[in-house]
């Protein structure tokens, strides 16, 4: 049973960098982390969970929604398996909770990553991100 833990979250000012981990465990030898649709998830007290954006496998694409694209990079190390979420110039409307997930095949089919959310087999349990003004 695969397993995902984040880690990374904390307190930052308005224009400052955090980096998310995501690290993954339990997986069957012969697979590896590329081989999975991985996502980056946020949700705010009060609001609905939000993509941030995703990897497709093999790593040759990756998708970012709007209010991330330019400042949030997603990146994986197979050989450490973990992926990562490099955030630069935040800001405060990036508070929020944040989730990484996977599935071996839900992105496959090029469906809208927000419609993907829902979709995802596996889960972390999120890490805090609070940026302040």
């Amino acid at each position: 049973q695969v397993q995902l833990a984040e880690s990374g979250g904390g307190s930052v000012q308005a224009g400052g960098s955090l980096r998310l981990s995501c690290a993954a465990s339990g997986m069957i030898a012969s697979a590896t982390l590329s081989s999975y649709c991985m996502g980056w998830f946020r949700q705010a007290p009060g609001k609905e969970r939000e993509v941030v954006g995703g990897i497709y496998p093999g790593d040759a694409m990756t998708y970012y929604d709007d209010s991330v694209k330019g400042r949030f990079t997603i990146t994986r190390d197979n050989a450490k398996k973990t992926l990562y979420l490099q955030m630069n110039s935040l800001n405060v409307d990036d508070t929020a909770m944040y989730y990484c997930a996977a599935d071996r095949v839900n992105c496959l089919d090029g469906r809208d990553w927000h419609i993907l959310a829902d979709t995802f087999s596996v889960w972390g349990q999120g890490t805090q991100v609070t940026v302040s003004s």
